[in-house]
């Protein structure tokens, strides 16, 4: 947590924690498109000089904490990957799934907050993330 990363001119610890969603929350993250998306999005931010810290692919939304070297906006890095991940769904599944063809695969937006200090307890939410919302379905359950 005290150790910085270094560029020519700058010491920084920048954290982000990031959350955006496929169009219309189309839950196709479960099939196969899950499996590769992880280490596309691993690749895509060395890319940018950034790295994914933590991450979980939840059925209809993506859930990591990236770190990000101050020369790059994070607008600019999160629309990098979500742009370049869209276009390699579309070529790779395009032809057998109709519905990637011509449309956007990500919603336009998505939710930051930077992480500061509460590092530890930003890894935990992502990692229980899915356990919470399969608990919360189920007291849905009763109602």
């Amino acid at each position: 947590m005290d150790e910085y990363e270094s560029l020519s001119h700058t010491a920084w610890e920048c954290k982000y924690h990031v959350v955006f969603i496929p169009k219309c929350r189309r839950r196709t993250l479960y099939v196969e498109l899950r499996q590769h998306l992880g280490e596309g999005f691993r690749r895509l931010a060395m890319q940018k000089e950034s790295r994914i810290e933590e991450g979980h692919l939840m059925p209809d939304h993506v859930h990591m904490m990236i770190a990000i070297p101050p020369k790059y906006a994070v607008s600019q890095v999160v629309g990098y990957i979500k742009g370049k991940s869209a276009i390699h769904l579309a070529r790779v599944y395009g032809e057998r799934k109709r519905n990637f063809v011509g449309q956007p695969f990500w919603a336009r937006g998505y939710f930051v907050s930077t992480v500061g200090r509460d590092e530890a307890v930003i890894r935990e939410y992502i990692r229980r993330q899915e356990d919470e919302d399969k608990r919360l379905e189920q007291m849905n359950l009763w109602r």
